[in-house]
């Protein structure tokens, strides 16, 4: 990579630092015989990269649960359907010009019908989407005909540091092509999206609504990251601004060109958290943090590996692993057939496994049981129908055992399972990757029109 040259910076800051407001105007053009330093130089080399995205689509509006009784809507005459329009707008960088490939976040364009694409120099193309992964929020889109795009070049976001210089490009609040600088404040952070997998870079450059999507440059016009959230009590920006690490970008827009899908890896085990209570009990010391294993899956790659209930597991290759959340991240930004180095305790003693990640969709089949145990003796099946108010998809109890664990914790057959632990979820799949080392599912169910809450352990 080729270093920057900051001496002139340097200078320039200095000397910045000495104006006074009323001096501003009077800048000169030099210090010296040297040339004031500018970021337009690169900025007009990255900026055609950087796209606006407008999308329009329909959801349901929520209603009463009345509205589901046939009498009450025969006697009333409500309307079959209850629809609204929507539209929403971010950023995007292309990535691939000849092919038209553009990275994005999903929840720019969820629920979008039609994706309109602005470039820079105000040309206005149709773009498809090539397949969205709610976990990481990215999605990959395409446009129809590509002609004459810039594309952005990848940078690594494993060599970002705390301190780099940094550019934050995208279309805030609907001003296109806002270009806004800043520093790399934090590496790693975690906990900002409560259900999503996260690794987030953090910035002062400034970032508002209409930046997601948006590109985080280096100095060497490089995309590190994708802008994504924002800390704000009000709405706006305050300095504290995040963007997913551009080889997170990368690895799930290859899975979605490729597949059309994200195929996350699973380790295959429940888990918990570490409580100075627990490690004393296992014969750890009370300081340890880490993932309690509370179960291990049948046939799973944690059982192919060795790993055993009751193991304290506090690396997965140079990642620490301090909490059961911290777990779910590192498993969660790998793929199906990825080896993992597994660090973990047992019996007050360190021992080193590997483990090949297993694929989600190799799992779909599996019963309920194998999802959770808590759910064992249910029969669950996708259930590609619309539900009210929610959109289409959600996972249906077929049948349910009686005196089974899901009976007993009250799953009834009919029941449709439309979020876990507050994430909406569509099928299957998304079930199984959400309930991924959950010792306790707060279950969303729809039953009959009206709305309850189950809890799973």
């Amino acid at each position: 990579m080729t270093k920057w040259n900051y001496r002139p910076l340097s200078i320039a800051a200095l000397t910045l630092l000495l104006l006074t407001a009323s001096g501003w105007a009077a800048l000169p053009a030099k210090i010296g015989d040297e040339p004031l330093p500018s970021l337009s130089p690169l900025v007009k080399r990255v900026s055609p990269a950087v796209v606006n995205i407008a999308t329009r689509g329909t959801v349901e509006t929520p209603r009463n649960p009345l509205m589901d009784d046939p009498f009450f809507r025969r006697f009333f005459g409500v309307p079959q359907e209850r629809q609204r329009e929507v539209r929403s707008a971010g950023s995007g960088v292309i990535v691939d010009a000849n092919k038209g490939y553009i990275i994005t976040n999903h929840h720019v364009v969820e629920n979008a019908d039609q994706i309109e694409i602005v470039l820079d120099d105000d040309r206005s193309i149709e773009a498809d989407i090539v397949g969205s992964d709610p976990g990481t929020d990215i999605a990959v889109l395409q446009v129809k005909d590509p002609d004459d795009l810039t594309q952005m070049s990848l940078g690594d976001s494993n060599l970002v540091e705390v301190g780099d210089f940094v550019l934050a490009i995208g279309n805030p609040f609907g001003l296109q092509h806002t270009v806004t600088s800043g520093i790399v404040s934090a590496l790693g952070r975690r906990g900002i999206s409560r259900d999503g997998y996260e690794d987030f870079i953090q910035t002062d450059a400034s970032i508002n609504p209409g930046n997601s999507g948006g590109a985080l440059v280096n100095l060497n016009g490089e995309l590190i990251g994708i802008n994504s959230a924002i800390f704000s009590n009000s709405g706006g920006n305050i300095g504290i601004g995040f963007a997913i690490p551009v080889n997170i970008a990368k690895s799930i827009m290859t899975q979605l060109i490729e597949f059309g899908e994200v195929r996350r890896g699973l380790l295959g085990v429940s888990i918990s958290d570490v409580t100075s209570e627990t490690a004393k009990a296992l014969g750890a010391d009370e300081s340890l943090k880490g993932a309690l294993v509370q179960e291990v899956v049948a046939n799973s790659a944690a059982e192919s590996a060795g790993i055993e209930v009751g193991d304290i597991i506090v690396r997965i290759d140079e990642e620490e692993i301090t909490s059961a959340n911290d777990l779910r991240n590192a498993i969660g930004l790998r793929r199906s057939g990825d080896s993992v180095r597994v660090e973990l305790i047992r019996d007050g003693k360190t021992k080193r496994l590997t483990a090949e990640l297993t694929e989600l969709k190799a799992m779909q089949q599996a019963s309920a049981e194998d999802i959770h145990p808590g759910l064992s003796g249910a029969e669950l099946v996708d259930h590609d129908e619309e539900v009210s108010g929610l959109g289409r998809g959600a996972i249906k109890v077929e049948t349910v055992e009686p005196g089974s664990p899901a009976e007993i914790r009250g799953l009834q057959p009919g029941d449709l399972i439309v979020t876990v632990n507050r994430v909406r979820v569509r099928n299957l799949a998304a079930l199984q990757e959400t309930a991924e080392g959950q010792s306790l599912l707060i279950l969303g169910i729809r039953r009959s029109g009206r709305n309850l809450l189950l809890q799973v352990r």
